[in-house]
């Protein structure tokens, strides 16, 4: 039985379930889960789990991320990105009058840790449903400021003027590493806001997930079962966890539930490892290490 992960590429128009259906097909099983769902809109890194692999999923949705996005100014639209109906257009005196200066500004007061009141088309629960779902049933919806971190958020371009049919913008390439549950479609519409032209994503491509990189991605159209390569569970979590080896005697400790004691500089989780294989993931209890999942040796294959 194949378990670890499949880090995908995902293409524009596709849902992150679509690539996981796929993925069932390709890889024979149902077992195929993702950690950080990507609009239909967006492009890039999409991580799988695959049988075992699904239980690791857990522990890196919630690592920092990379994205880069070009953001149009002088417009808002319903769900802050170019899919979105047009709400406001700005004035094209008040839009040319926006400097480089002007925009570098306002990307420098969205660095560090803010406050972010995420999208309103988001998939953030309220009353039990979807906020996107009660959005386009014709809602209000309001949800409340959560802290983020964004600890690069920079140019990668100068301002390009853009003519469309809607009429006259101005785009800009940017580069944002941030925490999770940070929205770039709110970054973008919070830009617009504060340079006073509105704003929106056209593009959204993740180029990193943790120590994950778009680099070592595969493009799902030329998957199939006869080539997949599934990383197995040992380097799946290489340079995500501290790698911990364990005794003969610890392996026996853990797998029949003890805690352990043993010295680790992290204070997150833990990869226990015994001879090539992944043992479980472990962390810190008081003065030792107790177990948060643990793996059977044949899920390691």
């Amino acid at each position: 039985m194949t378990s670890g992960l499949v880090l995908i590429d995902k293409p524009q128009g596709f849902t992150s379930h679509d690539v996981v259906a796929k993925m069932r097909g390709i890889a024979g099983t149902r077992r195929v889960g993702h950690a950080g769902t990507l609009d239909p809109m967006a492009t890039g890194l999409l991580l799988l789990g695959i049988n075992a692999g699904t239980k690791l999923l857990t522990f890196l949705v919630g690592e920092d991320k990379t994205y880069e996005a070009t953001i149009r100014l002088g417009a808002s639209t319903v769900t802050d990105d170019a899919e979105g109906e047009l709400l406001v257009l700005a004035d094209q005196a008040k839009l040319a009058a926006v400097s480089i200066q002007d925009v570098e500004s306002g990307v420098a007061a969205l660095r560090g840790d803010i406050m972010q009141v995420p999208s309103s088309v988001s998939a953030i629960k309220i009353d039990g449903q979807r906020a996107y779902a009660k959005v386009r049933s014709g809602d209000e919806v309001k949800l409340a400021a959560r802290p983020i971190r964004v600890s690069r958020f920079d140019l990668l371009s100068q301002l390009r003027k853009v003519d469309t049919a809607e009429g006259a913008f101005v785009d800009l390439d940017v580069v944002i590493d941030c925490s999770s549950g940070t929205y770039i479609r709110a970054l973008a519409r919070d830009l617009g806001e504060a340079l006073g032209v509105g704003g929106h994503l056209t593009t959204l491509r993740r180029t990193r997930v943790g120590s994950y990189s778009i680099d070592d991605a595969k493009q799902l159209s030329e998957l199939n079962r006869d080539n997949l390569k599934v990383k197995s569970m040992i380097d799946s979590v290489e340079g995500a966890f501290e790698a911990l080896e364990l005794s003969e005697q610890q392996v026996i400790d853990i797998r029949h539930g003890k805690r352990i004691s043993a010295s680790v500089s992290s204070e997150d989780r833990i990869a226990a490892t015994h001879r090539g294989e992944l043992i479980a993931i472990l962390e810190k209890a008081s003065s030792q290490l107790k177990s948060t999942v643990v793996f059977a040796a044949e899920q390691n294959v």
